[in-house]
């Protein structure tokens, strides 16, 4: 997730009632229209088949990657730069258009039942038991190798796996490359293997311009010993357009201090809108995981086998007691849509 020694460390440099909207025609704007999301146009997406990449990440490399919250951080300031600030008011049908309709989408078994998730723990972060379709991304960008955290979600390809846009690309810029999905990890163990990407997708709102209201990727995986992500972990069920303001429980591998991202933690509570940039069109609910947490999936209810309805995005500075999570519409649906069913 985006904490704001990432994303918020800009962030708190302004007042709360400060603004900053993200526009791909280069002045401030309020929110995208959420009302053409399923045309295929509003998709990036690139190829992502490696050589080698699983054996790329080594012990070493995974324990070493820099949490992917800087890349949200890197991202804010280059739209900061571009657009500048904007102290435009925004009214409440800017920032929280008209929602589209209501897509829930089942998720998918695999092959052997994974083991229930624990009980719902309302403390701000919860220790977890492995779960057999969530799992720690890494991949390299400029150079660097990082970490977040990403969910097996169902599709008709049977191998997608979503996460946070700045996961998978700079927002603006570049894309990924030695993307890998480790499910199930912990303390270094990688149970179900090292699963590698073949094509990465996100938003173009996301990859033209860091909008962070569209901060959600979704990556294609190859096979692995000939079998299909979710036949060996199973997929969460997605759902889209959803009413606002529901109880979630979200889950990632936070590995800035105080964690150290080797095992699962979980948050839950009810989602609220973010106060001090409403124009994201985010939620955010009680939680004080740290970066390596971003793109781990929010569920709604009380356990990982919800519909899956959001990520980890951002907080606000590394003591912050919420994280915020974008808003699934009709132009992350669209995404998903793109990628669930790409060969």
């Amino acid at each position: 997730m985006t904490r704001t020694k990432t994303l918020a460390t800009s962030l708190f440099s302004l007042t709360a009632a400060a603004l900053l909207a993200l526009g791909s025609g280069g002045g401030a704007t309020a929110a995208p229209s959420m009302g053409n999301g399923t045309d295929a146009s509003t998709v990036s997406s690139n190829s992502a088949s490696d050589g080698n990449t699983a054996d790329y990440w080594t012990p070493e490399r995974m324990k070493n990657a820099v949490s992917g919250d800087v890349l949200a951080s890197k991202a804010l300031s280059r739209a900061r730069a571009a657009v500048g600030l904007s102290d435009v008011p925004i009214s409440p049908e800017q920032v929280f258009p008209e929602l589209g309709h209501t897509l829930a989408i089942e998720g998918q078994q695999a092959s052997s039942t994974p083991a229930p998730s624990p009980a719902l723990d309302r403390k701000a972060n919860a220790g977890e038991s492995p779960v057999s379709h969530i799992g720690k991304v890494f991949f390299t960008l400029g150079g660097v190798n990082y970490v977040c955290s990403g969910n097996s979600v169902t599709s008709a390809n049977q191998s997608t796996v979503s996460t946070a846009g700045h996961c998978l690309n700079e927002g603006p810029g570049a894309f990924a490359s030695n993307f890998t999905f480790v499910p199930a990890y912990l303390n270094g163990a990688a149970p179900y293997g090292k699963w590698t990407a073949k094509a990465l997708y996100t938003t173009s709102q996301w990859s033209s311009s860091g909008a962070m209201q569209y901060d959600t990727g979704f990556a294609v995986m190859n096979t692995l010993n000939g079998q299909k992500l979710s036949d060996v972990v199973g997929a969460s069920g997605v759902q889209f357009n959803a009413a606002r303001g529901l109880a979630y429980k979200s889950f990632g591998y936070p590995a800035a201090p105080p964690f150290n991202g080797e095992s699962l933690k979980s948050c839950s509570g009810t989602a609220a809108n973010d106060p001090y940039n409403p124009q994201y069109n985010t939620q955010g609910i009680p939680c004080n995981m740290t970066g390596g947490s971003s793109g781990g999936p929010w569920f709604i209810g009380t356990s990982a086998s919800g519909y899956q309805n959001s990520v980890n995005s951002y907080g606000y500075g590394s003591n912050s007691t919420k994280m915020y999570g974008p808003y699934w519409g009709t132009v992350i649906q669209g995404t998903y849509q793109t990628a669930s069913t790409a060969p």
